[in-house]
């Protein structure tokens, strides 16, 4: 049985933290790869403050590399949105039946996950793979038997801050991979966003 752990985000731009942490679970999470699942839309993210679809995807491909250990997926895509993790889950265990899937989330997510859509499935049949936050709470699902736990490396770094600074002009170098932050300036990807804003 194949073993994948989906990491699920915006990536709105992906960054280096998000990288750090994919690399630590694919390393020490007992799985053989981890899916970095763009999100197209996150119930809970306005819409307007996305980048394309694609261009994320295109921006986590560049970030992954030749990593062996990582892959971008785009199943989410052609899945009815708002996307549901539950409703992705279930499409993933039809589509592949040899591979066994766990989530990969932060504590602060571990700690609301009593309020997603059919969470009490998602317990049941998948590892919950949880990096711990300072100052959130995670809850009484921490103790869950399928439920793990991990002291990842966290940098406080967030793509809204890294939005932010682009938008004024500041520098986001280091903040993203080399190949990401090339793609980011060469195709205009967020002034192309906020130039269509403004003219909405």
């Amino acid at each position: 049985m194949n073993r994948i752990g989906l990491f699920f985000g915006s990536f709105n731009p992906v960054h280096i933290g998000h990288m750090i942490i994919a690399e630590f679970m694919a390393e020490r999470a007992n799985i053989d790869r981890v899916w970095m699942v763009v999100s197209p839309q996150n119930p809970h993210k306005k819409k307007s403050t996305l980048a394309n679809d694609y261009d994320r995807l295109h921006l986590v491909k560049l970030a992954i590399g030749d990593n062996p250990k990582l892959d971008a997926s785009n199943i989410e895509f052609n899945l009815p949105k708002p996307s549901y993790t539950i409703d992705t889950l279930t499409y993933l265990k039809e589509k592949y039946p040899d591979k066994e899937f766990s989530l990969i989330m932060g504590g602060d997510n571990l700690g609301t996950l009593h309020k997603w859509k059919n969470y009490e499935l998602i317990l049941k049949h998948h590892r919950i793979l949880v990096y711990k936050r300072p100052d959130y709470d995670l809850g009484d699902l921490q103790n869950h038997p399928n439920v793990d736990l991990f002291d990842a490396p966290l940098l406080s770094i967030s793509a809204s801050y890294i939005r932010k600074q682009m938008k004024q002009g500041h520098s986001i170098r280091y903040m993203v991979a080399d190949a990401v932050h090339e793609a980011i300036v060469a195709d205009k990807i967020y002034q192309k966003l906020w130039d269509l804003k403004e003219n909405e």
